[in-house]
């Protein structure tokens, strides 16, 4: 084929390539300002007549993204009309090593490339990233481009991320830069998602450039590695070699590019490896968008095709989407395409019925390869063959019900954990499950080791798909949210319920029975409140999970009692829907709602409610039940926090009798009971009854449940009290002086009834004629229920209440003895 012929044939190709995008030469001229350059009408019609100067190569890469061809075949078409113009062209070098004149823009020369270079996307966001790369690779080396946080990383570190946030567009940002700035003679980009395509690619460029002759393409390759190693008798060459996604490091086994001063490999992968490091290697850390630069990519995609949306719109969107890229551009293309609200798609969205692949566009964006659910496909199969086999993948199902914010690793290897681990292990053909029954496996299967379940989180953590920061025990594992939705999508709905449940039973495993660390209890709430969003009616199909329970005590206990009551409110009617009004677990759910409707200030609300519950309990489930019988415990609580302290105290006793009779002296409600008998007697005005009451059954608690139980310490607590109601201030110091200490090892020191303990004791300080020290401690609690209840919780502003009283005495007694 004749010059001619060939420039005839490639303009007929790009012209066929404009006309099916239905540009003009205009159009296309104004197209290219999506990108990082605009190119001129004059210039679009010199191109395609091959007349003019020859276009840069930034021209020819503005061209081919808006035409969406190949970059070579727009430099196919640059040579042959440069050639049949007369003008020189770049000389290859020579097979052997042996470069047949310097090349690059510093000969007058435009730089070789190999391998198309992925069209900018539109919307382009400069991120930090890409400066901090321009500096890293300006110090030589490799850089290796991950995912996750935006800061660079010193030799031979990493950390993991996700794929989707834009790792290749970053290395083709700066290749094209890297380009147009003529700091190079030679780029290669390899699509390294398999050994197989980096020799090919890299025996191109050495039949390219080196005019290669060798047949065997692994032979070609190395001939090409060696060819941009450094040589003393040959002038410097400037060369970028991209390892585009890189999937496996063994397959760089003898295929890395050489150490050069001169010259620089940047890798993107999802993988953290320790074969991936080595001197001279940089690591960098490709982060999610910022949410300024979600909204500003989603305002200026939807703006390109004529959608002008509200900016909390776009925030809310870009937030539901977790701020990560190709999940944005694929949202923007969707909307684009349908016509959608970004209200009905957030809706849609949240739908637990909805799998992400129902909302990809029909043609992805920017030449993407996959949806974002399937983005992450590959890597869920490379982490489930690392070991332990067949691990990762049951357990990424698991995290996937989870806080995508944050997952304490001890429920991830919790015995319930490892037991899902080992009934739904893959088997080590075909990675499919272990065909067996929940009974027959639970049965058979020993819980594999929490040392194998650690390991399986690492075989997660290596292929980006979770972080884990061991330095944060309560928040060590986090998975994106689309990621877990994703993986949520796989599961049928009897595996949706059974890895549910299993989360469940995982999360009460790890929850401690005493919350000391109180991190750790807020981490554990948030899980189960994701838990219970994505778990549909698993959690209340047959019965309520005791999770659920667990969770709404743990609101209440650390001082949330609002947060409880709602919790409960929604429970019951939930139970209600699916278990019938007169299930216990509805029954249950509505004790709870009366328990915390008092706590949270309605004590004559929470009698009624408690009243009337009682006579439906003593009819459905009987007099004695246990339900029934706190129902009855709770009605004379809050008649008596109502007013009636006497009629609660008369209540009680009725009550213990009854208890007595049926459990016996030494079960741990009866002593439950005494304990609030003692209390209510001291609330009606007999505070030395009480504190009799509270001594005698000390000695029994703690025979019975032992030193360190709650009950025990309660009793403690208002024994000391009650002591003091009673008229002795400095007995009741000493109590609460020796309790503290017990319950700061026991409960700690945020434990709400640590901080009740150092109110009272701050309290009967001053009453025992020490104001200024009562001041003291009331300021020093003051502080610490700020950080740890709040600013406005109720318990804080009584502190400050008291606060500010025993000051005021503090200042009368010192003015009254200075006059």
């Amino acid at each position: 084929m004749t010059p001619e012929e060939a420039l005839a044939q490639l303009r007929r190709e790009v012209d066929r390539a404009r006309v099916t995008a239905g540009l003009t030469k205009k159009m296309l001229a104004e197209r290219t300002a999506q990108g990082r350059v605009r190119v001129s009408r004059t210039t679009v019609q010199q191109f395609f007549r091959a007349e003019g100067p020859i276009p840069s190569m930034d021209t020819v890469t503005a061209l081919a993204t808006v035409l969406k061809l190949d970059v070579q075949t727009l430099l196919d078409l640059r040579d042959v009309a440069a050639d049949r113009k007369g003008e020189a062209v770049p000389s290859a070098p020579k097979s052997g090593g042996e470069r047949g004149g310097a090349l690059g823009n510093s000969s007058g020369h435009e730089p070789w490339l190999v391998g198309p270079i992925p069209p900018a996307a539109l919307a382009f966001q400069h991120r930090t990233e890409a400066d901090q790369l321009l500096g890293m690779l300006e110090d030589s080396g490799t850089a290796v481009v991950y995912s996750r946080s935006a800061r660079m990383l010193p030799a031979g570190s990493a950390l993991v991320g996700l794929g989707g946030v834009g790792k290749s567009q970053l290395a083709a940002d700066y290749a094209r830069t890297v380009l147009a700035d003529g700091k190079v003679d030679v780029v290669v980009w390899v699509t390294a998602t398999e050994r197989s395509a980096i020799i090919d690619r890299l025996a191109q460029a050495g039949r390219e450039i080196c005019a290669s002759r060798l047949e065997d393409p692994e032979h070609a390759a190395r001939s090409f590695l060696s060819w941009l190693a450094p040589k003393k008798s040959a002038a410097p060459l400037r060369w970028l070699v991209v390892l585009d996604d890189l999937t496996s490091p063994q397959d760089m086994d003898g295929l890395w590019p050489p150490a050069s001063s001169q010259g620089h490999t940047l890798i993107t992968t999802r993988r953290q490896d320790a074969a991936l490091a080595g001197p001279g290697r940089h690591r960098l850390q490709v982060g999610l968008f910022t949410p300024e630069q979600a909204n500003a990519y989603l305002f200026e995609v939807l703006a390109a095709h004529e959608r002008h949306e509200s900016k909390e719109d776009l925030a809310a969107l870009a937030a539901d989407l977790g701020h990560l890229p190709l999940a944005l551009s694929q949202a923007a293309a969707y909307l684009a395409d349908t016509g959608s609200t970004i209200s009905a798609y957030r809706q849609a969205l949240a739908d637990r019925a909805t799998a992400l692949r129902d909302l990809a566009p029909d043609l992805l964006p920017d030449e993407q390869p996959h949806t974002v659910a399937a983005a992450w496909a590959l890597s869920i199969e490379h982490a489930d063959t690392l070991k332990p086999e067949g691990l990762a993948r049951p357990l990424l199902q698991l995290a996937a019900h989870l806080d995508a914010y944050g997952i304490p690793a001890t429920v991830l290897t919790s015995e319930p954990a490892r037991i899902y681990l080992a009934r739904h292990r893959a088997s080590q053909s075909g990675n499919q499950p272990r065909v067996q029954s929940r009974a027959k496996s639970a049965a058979l299967s020993e819980p594999v080791s929490a040392t194998e379940a650690e390991r399986a989180i690492s075989a997660l953590r290596r292929l980006s798909l979770l972080t884990y920061t061991p330095d944060t025990p309560a928040t060590a594992v986090r998975v994106h949210q689309l990621l877990q939705h994703a993986v949520r999508d796989t599961l049928t709905p009897a595996q949706r319920h059974e890895t549910a449940q299993a989360a469940a039973d995982s999360l009460m495993h790890a929850w401690p029975k005493i919350e000391r660390d109180t991190n750790l209890a807020q981490a554990l709430r948030a899980n189960t409140a994701a838990l219970a969003q994505c778990a549909g009616d698993s959690l209340h199909r047959t019965k309520v999970h005791r999770v659920l329970y667990r969770m709404g005590n743990s609101l209440g206990k650390a001082g949330q009692a609002a947060a409880a009551y709602d919790h409960y409110q929604r429970l019951a009617e939930t139970a209600r829907l699916n278990l019938g009004l007169n299930h216990e677990d509805t029954l249950v759910a509505l004790a709870n709602v009366a328990l915390w409707q008092g706590e949270r200030g309605d004590a004559a609300g929470a009698a009624q409610e408690s009243a009337d519950l009682l006579e439906r309990m003593t009819r459905i489930l009987g007099p004695i039940h246990r339900d029934t019988l706190t129902t009855r415990l709770n009605l004379a609580r809050w008649q008596g926090e109502a007013g009636n302290a006497a009629g609660a105290a008369d209540s009680l006793a009725e009550l213990l009798e009854l208890v007595t009779h049926v459990l016996g002296d030494d079960h741990p409600d009866t002593l439950t009971i005494r304990h609030n008998l003692a209390r209510w007697r001291g609330r009606a005005g007999d505070a030395a009854s009480a504190a009799e009451a509270l001594s005698d059954l000390l000695p029994d608690q703690l025979r019975v449940l032992g030193e360190d139980h709650p009950d025990t310490l309660s009793t403690r607590g208002y024994l000391a009290y009650w002591r003091g109601a009673a008229g002795n201030p400095a007995g009741a110091v000493k109590g609460f002086a020796e309790l503290l200490p017990h319950q700061l090892r026991v409960l700690g020191e945020d434990h709400p009834d640590t901080l009740v303990t150092r109110g009272n004791l701050a309290r009967w300080q001053g009453e025992a004629g020490d104001a200024a020290s009562a001041a003291s401690a009331l300021a020093e609690l003051l502080e610490h229920k700020i950080r740890v209840l709040g600013f406005d919780h109720p318990h804080t502003l009584a502190t400050r209440e008291l606060l500010s009283y025993w000051r005021g005495q503090a200042e009368h007694r010192c003015s009254g003895l200075g006059s």
